[in-house]
């Protein structure tokens, strides 16, 4: 072998391992760096103290097992649990890092209010979760023991029994007006920011009916009475409960809750955290707790969720304008 072609191989052989070491060194930032590489937001629509804290802990924290990160749950309420998931519609940035728990009330928010953001445009749905079961609940010492007891009595009365809800233009605030409307009557309809102070108002007695979720741990504890669900059928946990729909009113609440990230989010991105979230959906203290206050499990991918929220959002126009609800 001549010099020329020593040298020539020499040069080949530099080049290769000065290649290789190249690649070696920048192999990592050309990657995609994994996901999630940091803690994630999880903005609660609702304030502490209500039914969402106690089912959306143990759902965080099994989902942080599968990402290899922590999920902190931030409180943002506000508007009848609008405000949280409104902070995430409007950020500039959607990266995965930072996600919503939203509502139907989320879906229907420009029809009733006058906000910068839609939900049909600013949201990347992930997963649909399950889905809130609304009862009519009275303290256990009131004097109503059944729902026409109490539509007697509203009759009598117009405006001077206080109705509760979350939110001042929630779907269980508009349901509780037509049921009114239905009787010839009105009620005195209370909003508060969460659950948790209406329970306190209902047992205190200073509030006379709550139209709300989350009455699970508040009936089986003996606080308040159950006069009945909006919902399709009897909950099999409260047999002897009559539905709203089984006294002769066509009213059934359909309202699941889910996650959400902002928009434009990354296909692979979404499709590992709903993954995540799909699985930890099956831990068994998420599950207990979604009994225990009486929610229904029911999964539904981000595809089919935003599907959900399109047609949701169509039927809410109808029944708002037939109402005659306008923006605030």
């Amino acid at each position: 072998m001549n010099m020329l072609t020593r040298s020539l191989h020499r040069r080949s052989a530099l080049g290769a391992l000065f290649a290789l070491g190249a690649a070696a060194a920048a192999g990592p930032a050309f990657a995609a760096d994994p996901f999630p590489a940091k803690p994630i937001t999880l903005v609660m629509p609702f304030p502490p103290g209500g039914s969402f804290d106690p089912i959306f802990r143990p759902l965080a924290e099994a989902a942080s097992r599968e990402l290899g990160q922590p999920i902190v749950l931030m409180h943002r309420p506000g508007a009848g649990g609008i405000n949280g998931p409104g902070s995430v519609a409007t950020m500039n940035e959607s990266d995965g890092y930072t996600l919503a728990v939203i509502h139907n009330s989320v879906i229907r928010a420009p029809l009733l209010h006058k906000i910068n953001w839609h939900p049909l445009r600013d949201f990347t749905y992930l997963a649909g979760l399950f889905g809130m079961v609304t009862g009519i609940v009275v303290a256990h010492d009131a004097p109503w023991k059944t729902l026409d007891e109490l539509l007697a009595d509203a009759k009598k009365r117009p405006g001077a029994i206080s109705w509760g809800t979350v939110g001042a233009t929630s779907i269980n605030r508009i349901y509780g007006e037509r049921l009114a409307r239905m009787n010839g009557t009105t009620f005195n309809m209370v909003p508060f920011k969460g659950g948790g102070e209406a329970f306190t108002a209902v047992v205190g007695r200073h509030l006379d009916v709550y139209g709300d979720p989350g009455f699970g741990a508040q009936v089986q504890g003996g606080k308040v009475r159950l006069l009945a669900t909006f919902t399709a059928e009897r909950l099999p946990r409260y047999p002897g409960v009559p539905t709203v729909k089984e006294f002769g009113y066509d009213l059934v609440i359909d309202s699941p809750v889910g996650l959400a990230a902002p928009k434009n989010l990354d296909p692979k991105i979404a499709a590992r955290l709903a993954a995540a979230f799909r699985k930890a959906a099956a831990d068994p203290v998420y599950q207990s707790q979604l009994e225990q206050f009486d929610m229904q499990p029911k999964w539904i991918d981000g595809d089919a969720y935003a599907a959900y929220a399109k047609a949701q959002f169509e039927r809410d126009t109808k029944m708002l304008t037939e109402l005659g609800f306008k923006p605030e």
